[in-house]
């Protein structure tokens, strides 16, 4: 007769996984600086399986990356998703355009913004959510003038100094 202590359970690594993969928060830093952010839409990402492996091991990029409507379509262009290092001939493209998934109200939304003189879209962020999917947050930017640029900066700045200031009293 062997004792509920005696039994030793499997390691469960799909769930240690899992919870890497929830960590995944990958952001484009010069969106906010480059433009001034109006509405934000969170849409899923249509992927094959090795880009989702490579997003969940967190090489992806969204470096000069924007998006475009399309036949009542939203595509996100030059994305990067690292090639999946055990990934054979199945392999992606790094930089493919990907589909976006969202409702006809948003999309109608963005594409009247995009058409709109000065309105781009742009991802914002990219990340994994609690059921393991893929989402990325778009936002309709106005491009910044190189004034509002320095005010950025010098906010960004006095934000530091104050934390500083903060610590060390």
């Amino acid at each position: 007769m062997t004792a509920v202590s005696d039994v030793i359970l499997p390691n469960d690594n799909h769930n240690d996984e899992m919870k890497l993969a929830k960590d995944i928060n990958i952001k484009n830093k010069r969106a906010t600086f480059d433009y001034a952010i109006g509405d934000t839409f969170t849409a899923g990402i249509v992927l094959t399986g090795t880009e989702i492996k490579s997003v969940r091991m967190g090489k992806a990029s969204l470096v000069d990356t924007f998006c475009y409507v399309e036949k009542g379509e939203v595509w996100v262009k030059n994305m990067y998703i690292a090639e999946y290092f055990y990934g054979t001939y199945n392999n992606h493209n790094a930089r493919r355009d990907r589909k976006l998934l969202l409702n006809r109200k948003e999309i109608a939304k963005l594409e009247k913004s995009g058409k709109e003189t000065g309105f781009t879209i742009i991802p914002l962020r990219m990340f994994i959510n609690e059921r393991g999917l893929a989402k990325l947050v778009i936002g309709i930017g106005r491009g910044k003038k190189e004034y509002d640029k320095r005010q950025s900066i010098k906010e960004r700045e006095d934000k530091r100094s104050m934390a500083r200031m903060f610590d060390k009293g």
